[in-house]
């Protein structure tokens, strides 16, 4: 098989697997809902020092499908989870007066860590309230472990972060 008639069968078959995928959910169900609340105020999901008072809209769509999907893996059969995320602080921090070229470079050092801020309710298949409650989460020791994602993924500290807090709270829901 040439290179060519290889890359077009592997272009077909990604482009059959999404629609199979998302044939195995019922349509418009989502086990974990996300929201942001006034994202515009949010401390800092920027890609560049004195980018535009907007956050970066790209991050904010990987951050809730991050969540969407790991959430959805460690919920129970018939829960839901709603989040509204009310702050984030992405790790690093810009730091422009290095020189004109370091205005678009995130510096990631001890002093800058990753902060979200959150509220949620966990449900049952019922409805009922299994925990709900506000969340400052923080990880002061975020450069110094690994975060088992990929090192180039931009926002590895933030989704660890999300990663903790689902592993405690569900963990947390399920003994009560």
């Amino acid at each position: 098989m040439n290179t060519k008639t290889f890359l077009v069968t592997l272009g077909l078959a990604a482009g059959l697997a999404a629609p199979l995928a998302a044939a195995d959910r019922p349509a418009g169900s989502t086990a974990v809902e996300v929201t942001y609340a006034e994202p515009e105020k949010f401390t800092d999901v920027q890609d560049s020092f004195g980018a535009s008072e907007r956050p970066n809209e790209n991050y904010l769509r990987l951050l809730k499908e991050h969540l969407q999907r790991v959430g959805a893996k460690r919920l129970a059969d018939g829960q839901r989870l709603s989040v509204t995320i009310t702050d984030i602080d992405m790790a690093g921090d810009f730091e422009p007066w290095r020189s004109p070229q370091f205005q678009d470079v995130r510096i990631i050092k001890d002093i800058y860590p990753p902060r979200i801020d959150l509220t949620f309710q966990l449900t049952d298949a019922s409805g009922a309230v299994i925990a709900e409650g506000e969340r400052e989460l923080r990880d002061l020791s975020f450069n110094m472990r690994s975060t088992g994602l990929p090192t180039n993924d931009s926002l590895r500290h933030e989704k660890a972060l999300l990663d903790d807090w689902l592993r405690r709270e569900l963990r947390r829901a399920k003994k009560s």
